[in-house]
């Protein structure tokens, strides 16, 4: 993976915004063991990972009473709303959930979060858990600030097989022939893509992997280096247009901009039959596997790489997403906080249980040594999968929007939408996103 140097605003929040009523679900233990006033605190999202933390601070709760950690789960969205306030406002929780890149070294640049690398110095079994390219995602100019918590999550192709095979198709390996399903499936009266519009995010998995494929990653390293008039690489434009073609071409289901990713709602798209594929992250397998067991079980889902784009210069192997979730460790948080915390994620963190959690969960986690509980697994074909699309990449490129600026992240999300509704033009986005970059 490549380092890049991203540069950042700083977050500039109102504490008032604290108050924002955000629903959340958590507990403070097992049985609802009493955590003090002081406990180190933690918020986590909901969704597939959500039992395997809950278990890891169960047990760590019960067997370290002094060092208990009070946990909480948001959903996705409501979670960046609310911690990148919190953060701002010096009143974040003591573990700061995060993806790394440009969100991260904003923290850094406020001084909000906790320099972690003396610990990992001090603590060289910490280092040699994880896979060393994903570590390198938790560091801000040469230092760490973040350490990895959970599984790798490139951004994969899931498509339904029962529907291929109705329609008598193979996924497509080219944009071309991606195209030329769209109007096979609508013919069947099944959509070719589910989308999680609403979120906006999922959006993004798109321009991330065209752009990726037809211009390659220096592309987007040009971006999040703020190079002036980053945005206005061909490869941008054309990546756009495509969007739009398969827009007009009504390559997503009917409705998509109202369809949330938090619920999973798109995903039952995909395992109900309505729509034939799904371009979203590895972390989904967890979710339909919870959700649709007999369709999982069944090798009704199938999985593969975004198609190659001709005349693009992107090697195929080359993947997006996200290498993991990290944990930071609050610059604000008190002493007996931070020490209880530092503990954990030395002893707490990717124990036998957790990582075997994580694998039985459907998840691939980010340390070493686990191929041969990848091969035990009896989801093996999509850890496999997973692990050999992170291991083998050229390049793994982190989810733009967390890569990012928050401030640009925000306007690139708002500005894609527009695209995905024909609001705008591929040459508006570009002149807009132009003039965010070094914010």
């Amino acid at each position: 993976m490549t380092n890049r140097k991203l540069r950042s605003a700083v977050l500039a929040f109102s504490a008032a915004a604290l108050s924002l009523s955000l629903a959340a679900c958590g507990s403070s233990g097992p049985g609802g063991q009493a955590v003090s006033a002081d406990s180190a605190t933690m918020w986590g999202l909901t969704g597939g990972n959500q039992p395997v933390m809950q278990k890891s601070v169960d047990a760590w709760n019960k067997a370290h009473p002094d060092e208990t950690i009070k946990l909480d789960f948001f959903a996705n969205d409501a979670y960046k709303t609310k911690v990148r306030t919190a953060v701002g406002a010096g009143q974040g929780p003591t573990f700061i959930y995060g993806w790394g890149g440009g969100v991260l070294k904003s923290y850094v640049d406020a001084g909000q979060v906790a320099d972690l690398s003396d610990f990992v110095k001090e603590n060289p079994e910490v280092q040699e858990r994880y896979l060393p390219s994903i570590l390198k995602n938790g560091e801000v100019d040469g230092k760490t600030y973040a350490l990895p918590n959970n599984n790798v999550q490139p951004v994969v192709l899931y498509f339904n097989k029962d529907v291929f095979a109705k329609i008598g198709a193979e996924p497509p390996k080219t944009w071309d022939e991606l195209m030329a399903l769209v109007p096979k499936f609508k013919e069947a009266g099944i959509a070719p893509f589910s989308l999680g519009g609403q979120s906006r995010w999922p959006d993004l998995m798109w321009l991330e992997y065209l752009v990726e494929r037809i211009g390659g990653p220096e592309v987007f390293a040009n971006i999040a280096a703020n190079k002036p008039n980053a945005w206005s690489d061909p490869a941008v434009a054309e990546a756009l247009t495509k969007i739009q073609d398969l827009v007009d071409a009504g390559g997503f289901i009917n409705g998509f901009s109202s369809i949330a990713a938090d619920s999973n709602a798109d995903q039952a798209l995909l395992y109900t039959g309505k729509a034939a594929m799904i371009l979203q992250g590895g972390w989904i397998y967890q979710g339909m596997k919870k959700d649709a067991p007999d369709f999982v079980k069944s090798g009704k889902l199938g999985f593969t790489t975004f198609p190659t784009v001709s005349g693009g210069t992107g090697d195929p192997a080359n993947v997006v997403g996200n290498p993991s979730n990290f944990w930071s460790i609050s610059a604000k948080a008190t002493d007996s906080q931070k020490k209880a915390a530092l503990d954990y994620v030395k002893s707490g963190m990717f124990t036998e249980a957790d990582t075997q959690a994580l694998i039985d969960s459907g998840a691939v986690p980010v340390t070493t040594g686990i191929e041969s509980k990848l091969e035990a697994s009896p989801d093996k074909d999509f850890l496999t999968y997973v692990y050999g699309m992170a291991k083998n990449a050229p390049s793994f490129t982190l989810s733009w929007d967390q890569a990012l600026s928050p401030a640009q992240g925000d306007a690139m999300l708002s500005n894609l939408d527009q695209i995905f509704l024909k609001k705008v033009s591929p040459a508006q986005f570009v002149e807009t996103m132009n003039a965010t970059i070094g914010k």
